[in-house]
């Protein structure tokens, strides 16, 4: 250390602050490192699973169990669906057949005797 006064010619004093300063800010660094690596540390943990949370997510197998399932049942639901269309198309036909024989024996008969009222 003498010899970095001699060189700089300054005196003692003033180069144990200099050194005393340096050290102060790389302690000051240091420590803000460490703390950010103390928060990353702890953001890491609060983000990771547990073992509770791992046993709780579905396996492949339990997703194809489940998929199967909804398949099988969506399957039923279109199917009985399907089934109530075709029975409304069979009720529309019959209401159909039902207006236009009602219509053709409307119009076989003379004007005045046109009832247009349903019986």
């Amino acid at each position: 250390m003498q010899n970095l006064c001699r060189r700089s010619r300054l005196t003692p004093v003033i180069t144990s602050d200099l050194v005393s300063e340096s050290n102060e800010n790389l302690i000051g660094f240091i420590a803000s490192t460490v703390e950010k690596l103390r928060d990353e540390v702890a953001n890491m943990r609060e983000q990771m699973a547990t073992k509770a949370d791992l046993r709780q997510i579905a396996t492949k197998e339990d997703l194809a169990r489940l998929d199967g399932r909804l398949s099988e049942r969506l399957e039923a639901a279109t199917t009985g669906i399907r089934g109530d269309i075709e029975q409304v198309h069979l009720r529309l036909d019959g209401i159909e057949r039902a207006a236009s024989s009602r219509l053709h024996h409307v119009e076989g008969q003379p004007p005045a005797q046109r009832d247009l009222r349903p019986k």
